[in-house]
């Protein structure tokens, strides 16, 4: 599960390839075995094309549980002042409007 400024979402097989600006937050994946990871992250990007999922974050934490996760979001991601929030803002537009025009280019339109 990944989290984007308009909320959380999942990736079940099958589903149509995206891209999507991610939000500060915890990130739920499952590996081939069938184990669960959690990772902080912080705000990046999100592409899923075929079978494949990229994901690229500025930063991200894992190895903790899942309390010392929420919390490490808080502490490090959250808790940013308003300069670094607007810059923030602006490359997350720019990452998304890329990772988009690179779907339609690889999609022919």
């Amino acid at each position: 599960m990944a989290r984007t400024p308009s909320g959380a979402f999942g990736i079940l097989p099958r589903r149509l390839d995206c891209a999507a600006a991610l939000a500060p937050g915890i990130l739920t994946y499952e590996t081939e075995s069938g184990d669960e990871v959690f990772l902080a992250v912080d705000e990046g990007v999100l592409v899923k094309v075929g079978m494949d999922v990229l994901i690229s974050v500025r930063q991200a934490i894992g190895g903790i549980d899942l309390g010392q996760l929420q919390e490490a979001v808080t502490r490090e991601f959250l808790n940013l002042n308003d300069e670094e929030k607007n810059v923030r803002s602006v490359l997350t537009r720019m990452e998304g409007g890329f990772i988009s025009r690179i779907l339609d280019i690889e999609h022919g339109q």
